[in-house]
């Protein structure tokens, strides 16, 4: 085993809920969507219109920003619906499958015969390149850059986080042929970041990338984290990410010439009868992995009067509400995981000063820290009102990137350029602050606010 990365900064939120190693068939979705918004900074311009028949891999729109950057299907079908929201702005291109699984045919060769271009062209042509993220500010990747390093994280440590490498225990040719294909596009390294429980299975066994070995709290499955660990970004550099199931896709496309989006995901929380794994196409609804598999609700329940449960695509610190009936309910494109918890938006009669034992804490507030292995029940309540920052250091604990997170955050509130860039915004997208987020006695927005300061930093640099 390599040299191993030993964290002691983060926190691990340890809720009820986590998926079981079962793995079923989703049945499939009534509908699949492609959803810009998935997506930062993309302005997407029509290429299909409703009626049209498509197959797998065929493009629906591209990147005003980025013509060649292509979005395509996941299913065969015909496009059913283009769901528009304020200004005309398209919220998804919905697709309803035929059934038949055709796929767009592409020109494909043995790996080690590719070179840089050819790879890009394929990825172009198929829709794939969206897949590739860059840092800094997590968009997606310039197809004219030269990354220093291409990160693929085989390890996520988020509240209720599925086993990545269940997620991808039988696709090992995939995974070979994908990471062969991403050092094509690189004159850097292709690092492969897993915990160091894996010592069986198809990731113990890759030689296509330099493995890393880390251990640790939340955040040290975050990309962000593991790229401050191994290669730090600094002004100038660029970074691009690749998440596990896409690595699994792209070698797929190479291997067999068609697309093939279909992946494994989690479902999670204490709102599910039977937590386990899906397998299901990108772009499906989510009420296609949930109905049947959530708790019915009694008429009366302590924990959610008047909310019911809140469906994420993601995990509960990162994922988006998902509103099951809604034109954007549909799997995120870069999530492996969909959770379920009660909403909590009811009052709580002195709540702050019961003993609250079933309630979980950083701080020895309740008596809840005496029980640190306990798996807690949580809801969306706020547990208190947005205020003024508080000047206090418990966000440099679960912050394991050489940054001064309430600094930056300031820096960003007052659209400071230069403070941002010398604090880090660089080096950070809105998951590297989740946890501060999540522990902030101020209940303010840090995710939104580091968006905000990246979409500025954009701006200001184009």
């Amino acid at each position: 085993m390599s040299k191993v990365i030993k964290l002691r900064k983060g926190l691990d939120i340890n809720l009820v809920g986590s998926a079981e190693r079962v793995l079923t068939k989703c049945p499939a979705s009534a509908r699949y969507a492609v959803v810009p918004g998935h997506y930062r900074g993309v302005t997407p311009k029509l290429l299909v219109k409703v009626g049209d028949k498509v197959k797998a891999g065929s493009p629906l729109f591209f990147s005003k920003e980025h013509p060649e950057v292509l979005f395509s299907s996941p299913v065969s079908g015909e496009v059913s619906a283009v769901n528009r929201g304020e200004k005309r702005k398209i919220l998804s291109v919905v697709v309803t499958p035929d059934g038949s699984g055709e796929s767009e045919s592409f020109d494909v060769c043995p790996v080690a015969e590719l070179d840089r271009q050819r790879v890009k062209e394929t990825l172009l042509k198929a829709g794939f390149w969206p897949m590739i993220i860059q840092r800094p500010f997590g968009v997606i990747a310039d197809t004219a850059a030269r990354p220093k390093a291409i990160f693929v994280s085989g390890l996520d440590t988020a509240p209720l986080a599925p086993d990545l490498s269940f997620l991808v225990q039988d696709q090992g040719d995939c995974i070979v042929a994908g990471l062969e294909v991403l050092k094509k596009l690189t004159d850097g390294k292709v690092h492969l970041t897993v915990g160091t429980d894996t010592t069986a299975g198809v990731l113990s066994k890759i030689e296509q990338a330099e493995v890393h070995h880390i251990e640790g709290p939340h955040p040290a499955g975050n990309v962000g984290v593991q790229i401050a660990q191994i290669d730090p970004i600094g002004k100038g550099d660029v970074v691009w990410t690749v998440e596990l199931q896409h690595v699994v896709m792209i070698g797929r496309l190479f291997l067999t010439g068609t697309v093939d989006m279909s992946k494994v995901v989690a479902l999670t929380g204490s709102e599910v009868v039977k937590p386990h794994y899906f397998k299901v196409i990108s772009g499906a609804l989510v009420s296609s992995v949930t109905d049947g598999n959530l708790r019915p609700k009694p008429e009366t329940d302590a924990r959610t009067d008047g909310g019911g449960v809140r469906v994420i695509s993601g995990n509960p610190l990162t994922g988006t509400k998902v509103e099951l009936d809604d034109v954007e309910g549909y799997l995120g494109f870069y999530h492996n995981q969909i959770t379920v918890i009660p909403e909590g938006n009811r009052y709580e009669f002195l709540g702050w000063a019961m003993p609250r034992l079933n309630k979980f804490s950083v701080s020895h507030s309740y008596f809840s820290w005496l029980f640190p292995k306990k798996r807690y029940d949580l809801d969306t309540n706020l547990n208190g009102g947005r205020r003024a920052f508080v000047q206090t250091g418990i966000y440099d604990k679960v912050m394991p990137m050489n940054i001064y997170p309430l600094y930056l955050i300031k820096a960003i509130l007052a659209g400071d350029i230069d403070k941002m860039e010398n604090l880090g915004i660089y080096e950070v997208i809105e998951e590297d602050v989740a946890l501060c987020e999540f522990i902030d006695p101020s209940k303010n927005e840090w995710q939104a606010i580091v968006g905000r300061g990246i979409e500025q930093m954009i701006k200001e640099l184009n």
